[in-house]
């Protein structure tokens, strides 16, 4: 039995698409699988960031007591100590289905309580798990978003390969439009920062100076600002193309890792900084320019590959790293950018 010419070329063909078919397949399966444990995890940073709350809940409550009497000031009816106790007791033991209105109720409850009615450590305490909620909330709800929009995708659904796993859910709980400390929220900045490696180990740092204090020079990971509309993720990815020419691809980036906030002048204003921090994997090249702003071009000078003993050697000539203790968490990045599973978030000076 012969087969002729262009049926060898078909079958040819149908194997190739078959082939590239299965490849496609079998990538977009896995990383569906990790899109799911990233969800997942998520969640846990989300649950447990919401059980510290309310275990900081539980405090103010017995700060503010059921009589209205508060921290070092009379009795105040519209302060319930109570109340406040049962609804943190209800958000922890609310299920996934009542968890989100149950959260709000106590959100509200803790809005009503003024920070000069708690002491001062505790106001701390409470902005302090506020803020983790905040940012949980946002890696969960970006993990979501990711999640769904590949599995929703037709060829994802038409050959099942997101199997039985149920689709993730967002999770909407209202923010504070003021801190516990009193400060506005968009006093704030909101940025995303890279830990970019090579293959050694050794992590990109730009060189630069405060416009108006051209003598004083400071090291820097790669980073910048969220942009209105933007993820964390999609901001790192921008910052890490407009400040190197580098293209990476989002899933490529494991964190955020660290948290930092910081209280620094810059240019003639006073820049309050939330800083989350990712971990990116790659090789040695030189950075290019091309996406600097004008004032970048002015103020960035220079950049190094560093390992941990060169950032040492250039703080202790007097140029200040940051943030400051990146020499001792370079090996932590390290490991972290070796692994798929998704790390939690702790906080860093």
């Amino acid at each position: 039995m012969t087969f002729s010419a262009t049926t060898i070329l078909v079958i040819a063909l149908v194997v190739a698409v078959l082939v590239a078919v299965a490849v496609w397949a079998y990538g977009t399966a896995n990383r569906l699988d990790r899109l799911h444990v990233r969800s997942d995890l998520s969640w846990q940073a989300l649950d447990a960031a919401l059980a510290r709350r309310a275990v900081v809940a539980r405090a103010v409550a017995a700060a503010v007591v059921p009589t209205g009497y508060a921290f070092a000031s009379p009795p105040r009816p519209e302060l319930d100590g109570k109340r406040l106790a049962v609804l943190a007791d209800q958000a922890e033991r609310a299920d996934r289905a009542q968890r989100e209105s149950t959260e709000n109720r106590l959100s509200a409850a803790l809005a009503a309580v003024p920070s000069e009615a708690l002491p001062p450590q505790l106001v701390a305490e409470l902005a302090d798990a506020e803020a983790r909620v905040l940012i949980a909330r946002r890696f969960h709800n970006d993990a979501v978003r990711d999640t769904l929009a590949l599995r929703t995708r037709r060829p994802v659904r038409w050959l099942h390969l997101g199997g039985t796993a149920p689709l993730p859910t967002y999770f909407e709980i209202a923010e504070r439009a003021t801190t516990s400390a009193g400060a506005g929220v968009d006093e704030m900045r909101t940025s995303a920062r890279v830990v970019l490696l090579d293959g050694a180990g050794r992590v990109l740092l730009l060189r630069g100076h405060d416009p108006q204090v051209p003598d004083v020079h400071f090291w820097f990971t790669i980073g910048g600002g969220v942009e209105q509309g933007e993820t964390l993720r999609e901001t790192a990815v921008r910052e890490i193309h407009e400040e190197t020419g580098l293209s990476v691809d989002p899933s490529d980036l494991r964190g955020p890792i660290w948290r930092r906030v910081a209280v620094f002048p810059y240019d003639g204003e006073v820049i309050r900084s939330e800083e989350l921090f990712f971990v990116l994997r790659g090789t040695e090249f030189t950075p290019q320019r091309n996406g600097f702003t004008e004032l970048e071009r002015r103020a960035i000078t220079g950049h190094r590959w560093c390992t941990a003993e060169d950032m040492r050697a250039i703080a202790a000539g007097g140029e200040v790293v940051y943030p400051t203790e990146l020499p001792e968490l370079l090996a932590e990045a390290g490991s972290v950018a070796t692994r798929d599973e998704e790390p939690g978030v702790r906080s860093i000076r």
